[in-house]
C-alpha cells in the first residue's frame, strides 16, 4: 500500500496529498514540494500513513525535502514582500480608480509569479494595473476574484459566539448552507442571528443539521397528546441536544421527556395521536 503525508500551503487551506518518499515527517514540520505550480512551501497536517491506491486520484508527486534554514528563510522573506505589494497595489487602486478591493497577495515560494486575491462588484477591468505592478515588481502578475467567504477566510476574525472563524481553523471546503437548515433547527430566522461575517449563512448550521433531522423523523410532533405518569400532556417542544421533548401537562406545568421512553412501548409513556 503507498504512504502519503498531508500538508497545507496556507493556514486552514485545503489538504493536499504527496508521497513522503522516505521522510519520517511530523505534525508541523514545513517542507518543500513540487507541484504544477513549480516548488511551494507547505507546512505537515497530518501523519504519514498507508491508504488504498484506489482512494488515489492520481500518481502522487513526491516531497522534495524538509524546508532547510534557508528555505525558512526565503519564504519569511517573501511573507515581507507579499505585505509591500498589498500596500502598494492597494495604493494604486485609487490612481487608475478600480473599485476593488484587495484582500491578500500570495508569492510563489521560487519567485516566479505574484497572485492577487480581490474582492469586487462585478468585472473589473484591470490590465493597467497589471502592467504598472509588473513594472514595478519584474514579475508575473495574476489576479484572482474571491467571494466574501474566502475573503472572511483569509482575512479571520471571531463569530458570534465568540471564537475564531471555523474557515481559518479547520474548514478546507465551504459547503452549501440554506435557509432550510435554520428553519429544521427551529433557530430565529433573523439575518443578524443566523449570518457570518461574511454576509452569508453560517457555516455551522449545518454542523448539528443532520441530528436535528433524524430527531425530528422519530419524535412525536408537535400537538401529539402523550400519557405520562404525572398525567396527560401534549408536546410543545423539542430539546434535540439532550433528545428529549417538553411537554405541558392538563395542569400547564411543563416537563421534559427524554426520546427513548416515548419511543419504548408500554414504558412510562405512551404515544396517542389526536
Amino acid at each position: 500500500m503507498p504512504t502519503v503525508v498531508g500538508v497545507v500551503f496556507r493556514k486552514a487551506g485545503k489538504v493536499y496529498y504527496f508521497d513522503p518518499d522516505g521522510l519520517e515527517l511530523s505534525l508541523n514540520e514545513s517542507v518543500v514540494v513540487q507541484t504544477a505550480r513549480g516548488l511551494e512551501y507547505a507546512t505537515v497536517v497530518s501523519e504519514v500513513m498507508e491508504v488504498d491506491e484506489e482512494d488515489l486520484a492520481g500518481p502522487l508527486k513526491k516531497v522534495l525535502r524538509r524546508a532547510t534554514y534557508h528555505d525558512r528563510a526565503k519564504h519569511i522573506a517573501n511573507e515581507a514582500k507579499e505585505q509591500k505589494a498589498l500596500k502598494e497595489c492597494t495604493r494604486l487602486l485609487d490612481k487608475h480608480g478600480l473599485n476593488m478591493k484587495i484582500v491578500n497577495v500570495e508569492l510563489l515560494f521560487d519567485g516566479s509569479k505574484m497572485i492577487f486575491y480581490f474582492t469586487a462588484d462585478g468585472r473589473v477591468d484591470f490590465r493597467e494595473l497589471v502592467k504598472e505592478l509588473a513594472s514595478r515588481f519584474k514579475i508575473r502578475i495574476e489576479m484572482k476574484q474571491i467571494g466574501v467567504r474566502d475573503e472572511a477566510k483569509m482575512i479571520g476574525g471571531l463569530g458570534l459566539c465568540g471564537r475564531r472563524l471555523c474557515c481559518t481553523q479547520f474548514l478546507c471546503d465551504f459547503e452549501p448552507v440554506s435557509i432550510r437548515m435554520a428553519k429544521d433547527q427551529d433557530l430565529p430566522l433573523n439575518p443578524m442571528k443566523i449570518s457570518g461575517v461574511c454576509g452569508r449563512l453560517m457555516c455551522c448550521l449545518k454542523y448539528e443539521h443532520d441530528v436535528y433531522c433524524q430527531f425530528k423523523k422519530i419524535a412525536p410532533s408537535i400537538g401529539t397528546r402523550v400519557e405520562t405518569e404525572k398525567g396527560w400532556g401534549m408536546v410543545v417542544g423539542y430539546n434535540v441536544p439532550k433528545e428529549k421533548v417538553v411537554l405541558e401537562l392538563e395542569s400547564q406545568l411543563r416537563m421534559e421527556a427524554p426520546l427513548s421512553e416515548l419511543t419504548r412501548a408500554g414504558r412510562h409513556v405512551r404515544m396517542v395521536r389526536k
